[in-house]
């Protein structure tokens, strides 16, 4: 029985707590050699407390709070130093209980060595060296929880790729001068809202990503972490996909590619492959990989004597969905400009085949040490 659709776990704090209890009880069960647990309501600050033997000489104890669907990571701050006490020869650890754990919660749970469960029976519930329960896959409660902004947009991007960018490391930023970051960009690319900042900003701050500031502003908290919730976001697919085949060799080729923006103004660049063999050379492509902008596509067959075929091509021409590809591209000496290495990362990433080592090129390399140099 899945207890959620009896009970209003939104209408208050106990209904909550007998809802999570009935979850760690039914978790609990399912391990059958753990005999003589009980889940009891707690006293002090804790919500609920599981107790029961591992052995005949050592037993444990599990201090759990209960949190609503509205309990954001900034939040799990003010919970990580709180004390589980129990008597020896007991073993104790604190968990984490809501109606849904998000995978970047259970992360932080993790970092902090809480444990956590969720009203469906995901779970990670560990005491070191004798207890571990671990369960995934099955389908999460729904609840009803505040909005939060979809960093899959092309709006929101701009911002995260701006708090990404390796040339910004360690940037105190407002959300103001967020907005008036994009004012004067070469290449240019649209500002995003004011109103569509603050929304970012706030689902960020909520999520631990950013952290705000005492002298006012906020700056990046977890490069990594903001980096793969983007990634997961992330739609390579909306970009159009040109195969063309040119007769050019590679370096009249590269000869052409910056001749055709050599003051890297946004009609051209190097993208995935092509960028992360300037950037971070692991993979090797045979292939061109290149963004273009859109109207230009006619101008840039002719000036590569190029053509799109069905098969055999060799170049891949990309037509992004948002001239944010473009933000801050890589400039270099005598070739045509490269994405930005966060955005390398990316579409190196989605783009399958060895993207991953790509990828993880690009990270280990170039943002890592960057944003290391930040703190």
């Amino acid at each position: 029985m899945n207890i959620a659709n009896n009970v209003n776990i939104e209408a208050g704090h106990a209904p909550l707590c007998r809802a999570l209890r009935g979850a760690l009880e039914r978790l609990l069960h399912e391990t059958d050699w753990l005999q003589n647990w009980r889940v009891e309501p707690g006293q002090g600050e804790w919500d609920l407390i599981a107790s029961g033997p591992l052995s005949p000489t050592r037993t444990a104890v599990v201090c759990v709070e209960c949190k609503g669907a509205n309990f954001q990571p900034s939040q799990f701050t003010t919970l990580v130093e709180r004390r589980c006490a129990a008597g020896k020869p007991a073993v104790s650890v604190r968990a984490l209980a809501m109606p849904r754990v998000s995978p970047r919660m259970a992360a932080l749970c993790r970092q902090h060595d809480w444990s956590w469960y969720d009203l469906a029976g995901n779970c990670r519930l560990e005491i070191p060296g004798l207890l571990l329960i671990e369960r995934s896959g099955r389908e999460a409660v729904t609840v009803a929880r505040r909005p939060a902004a979809n960093l899959s947009t092309a709006e929101a991007a701009r911002v995260v790729r701006a708090l990404l960018a390796p040339e910004h490391a360690g940037k105190r930023w407002t959300q103001r001068e967020m907005v008036g970051h994009f004012a004067h960009l070469t290449p240019a690319v649209p500002a995003p809202s004011l109103a569509l900042v603050n929304k970012v900003v706030q689902h960020l701050r909520d999520q631990a990503f950013i952290e705000p500031l005492p002298t006012r502003g906020f700056r990046v908290h977890d490069f990594e972490g903001l980096l793969l919730a983007w990634r997961q976001a992330y739609r390579f697919d909306r970009h159009v996909w040109r195969p063309y085949f040119t007769l050019l060799p590679g370096k009249a080729l590269q000869e052409r590619l910056r001749a055709f923006d050599p003051e890297a103004t946004g009609r051209v660049a190097y993208a995935a492959f092509s960028a992360a063999d300037v950037q971070a050379p692991t993979v090797r492509q045979a292939k061109t990989w290149v963004y273009l902008r859109p109207d230009l596509e006619g101008e840039f067959a002719s000036a590569l004597d190029a053509r799109v075929v069905d098969s055999g091509e060799n170049m891949v021409v990309l037509l992004p969905d948002d001239d944010g590809v473009f933000y801050q591209v890589d400039r270099g000496v005598n070739r045509a400009p490269c994405t930005n290495v966060v955005q390398t990362y990316l579409d190196v990433a989605k783009s399958g085949a060895r993207g991953e080592d790509a990828a993880e090129a690009i990270l280990n390399q170039r943002l890592k040490p960057a944003w290391a140099g930040a703190r």
